[in-house]
Formats: structure tokens, sequence, C-alpha cells
């Protein structure tokens, strides 16, 4: 592994080179085709003259320290800590988004690609140092999706391995099975939404997206080895029927196993469901009644907190041992097809 040392693009490591200079990205379900000076759908990957780069690499939103079971996790190392890390980008746009800055984070990515950032760069080393000197037990993958700086994850949880610490992907599983296969090795705990099982929500914050496309890449990273769970975040009027929660719960028992923990957490007003109440208990202890009819063993109610957001109590640097002026500095491009200026994206050349 030769992790940059410096910021800088970062080939991405499931690309098809297609005719005329375009690219198809394979990291996720969209499978963008990009040409030259366009991103994909989550922002975070630029084609440059017929290559795609992972634009984020190194780049961190947020870190937080919490425990395991706040993923939530509750049958992997119960009470360890883990060292929560995101980046920006998603391949999702859903409504009710509380890290919206830090999930879709455009104009972090936008900076990035003026070569005017100032966002944390911390190399996979600096990290998992970081987490060793923190006495955490694992890193985790989180408030952004995984997949869209897979180069990233794989680089860093080698080194989390090697340093003794687990990983864990916490993940909408909008994944094509090729990055499945590719991180399979690398990630101990997968931790996957299953928001609904109908395809008409799926519809409504990523267009492509299928019910049983999600459920095969939970269930496929279950057979790669990973140690899954699964949560359903329960939306009034959106997926609170308990029929349906019936059915999630008999999904899990029948293709994970009915030891599979499933997580039901509460859904807060956010975003373009602002509009929308907060979960009532009874409905979260509803759908747990239900699980329990369909045979499941293990299933979490969470009726104090919905998503794994970052506090952000604390800055990044904090974490990292930097100093704040070295961690900020104005982030070029190192890499040679980029020029001097460090700018990656061809609207923002001269």
């Amino acid at each position: 592994m030769n992790a940059p040392q410096q910021y800088q693009l970062v080939e991405t490591r499931l690309q098809e080179k297609l005719a005329n200079g375009t690219t198809r990205c394979n990291l996720c379900l969209w499978r963008c085709k990009i040409g030259h000076g366009q991103r994909g759908f989550c922002q975070a990957h630029v084609n440059r003259d017929g290559t795609l780069y992972n634009l984020s690499y190194g780049i961190l939103s947020s870190i937080d320290i919490d425990a395991i079971e706040d993923k939530p996790v509750r049958h992997y190392r119960p009470g360890s800590r883990v060292m929560s890390v995101g980046s920006y980008g998603c391949s999702f746009r859903c409504g009710g988004c509380h890290n919206l800055e830090i999930s879709w984070g455009v104009s972090a990515l936008d900076d990035l690609a003026r070569g005017e950032s100032r966002k944390a760069w911390v190399t996979p080393q600096s990290l998992v140092d970081s987490a060793v000197r923190a006495g955490v037990q694992g890193i985790a993958f989180t408030y952004s999706e995984p997949a869209v700086w897979l180069e990233y994850v794989i680089d860093t949880s080698i080194l989390a391995h090697a340093a003794g610490l687990y990983t864990l992907y916490v993940s909408n599983s909008f994944v094509t099975d090729e990055a499945l296969e590719l991180m399979a090795p690398h990630i101990d705990v997968l931790c996957s939404d299953i928001k609904s099982l109908s395809d008409a929500f799926y519809r409504e914050i990523c267009r492509p997206a299928k019910v049983s496309q999600v459920l095969h890449a939970i269930e496929k990273a279950q057979d790669l080895g990973m140690h899954v769970e699964t949560r359903t975040n329960i939306i009034p009027g959106k997926n609170d029927d308990p029929e349906e929660h019936y059915r999630i719960a008999c999904w899990v028992r029948d293709h994970l196993g009915a030891d599979s923990p499933w997580h039901i957490t509460r859904f807060f007003p956010a975003y373009k469901l602002s509009d929308v109440p907060a979960t009532p208990e009874s409905m979260l202890f509803r759908a747990r009644d239900e699980a329990l009819r369909a045979g499941l063993k293990n299933v979490y109610v969470y009726n104090d907190k919905g998503c794994d957001c970052a506090a952000e109590n604390r800055p990044v640097e904090f974490y990292l041992g930097s100093n704040s002026e070295e961690l900020h500095a104005v982030k070029k491009c190192a890499a040679s097809c980029c020029g001097d200026e460090g700018i990656l994206l061809r609207k923002y050349e001269d």
C-alpha cells in the first residue's frame, strides 16, 4: 500500500474506462458514467483525462469517539469504543438527513475541486495512530456513505487491523458486488439500513434504488464473512406500517438468521421532513412486537436518538495531535495531472 503523504487525487479502484475518455464508476449502484471534468452523483469522484479519481481521499468531516452500541451494533465486541470518522458525499439524498452538510458535502467537495479547501486531510497511518492513542478498540466509517471514499476506507482498515483494531462500516448498502468483494477482507462489521420494503420509498431518496438491490448487498456482506446488523428508522407516514415491519423482520430472520440483531430507531424532524413529527414511542414498540412475532430474538428499540450523527463537540485536530494551522492549510492536488494551481474540475479551470 502506497498511501499519499499529502493531499492529491487517488485513482478510483473500481472504474471501467469507456470510449471517448469517459469512465464508469463501479463503487455504488448508480454506476455513474462520467466524462472529463465531471463528477458522479456522489460528487466525490472526478474524471481527469479519462481516469477516475477519488476527490475526498483523506479528507475528514468529523471525528467522534463513542460506544459501538451507538452505531448501532450490539453483538460485536459489546462494551468496546470506536473512533467514528466521516468524509463528504453520499449515494442517497434522504429528505430527513441529519448529517446534511457532511453526508451530501456539496460545498466542501466544490472547494476541493477548486483547490480552495481547508478541510482536514489525514493519512491512513495518522488516523490509525490517533485511534491507538485514544485507546479505542475500533474505527467506524460513518456519517457519510463509506462507499464514496472506499479507497481511503480500505487503506485505513488494513493498517487498523495491523494495529489490532477492528473496523466497522455504516452503510445504506446501495453498493455493488465488486465493492463488497473488495472491502470484505478488511471490514469486520457492517451496520446497514433497511429503510423500507417499498421501492417507492427508495425511489424518493435515490431514483434508481430498489429494495431488492439493498437486501442483496446486505445478505452478500454476511456471506462474505462480515458480521452484519441492520436498522430501520421509522418515519411517521412514510414507513410506519406494522405489517411492513413484520415483513422486514421476516426477511432478517430468513436471510440473516433469527439471532441477527435488528435495531429500530426513532425519527426526528430534519431538512425536507421538518414538518413530520418525531416517531411516537408506541410506534417503535409496536414494530418491536411485530419483529418478535416474526421470530427475531434480538430486537432493540432506540427511543432517544435516531441516526448515527456526528456530535462535533470537539474539533478534528483534538483527536489527531496536529496543530490547526497545519491541518487546515489550503488543499491543492499534488498530483501532476492537476498542474501547479491544483484545480481538479474543468469548470473551475481558466
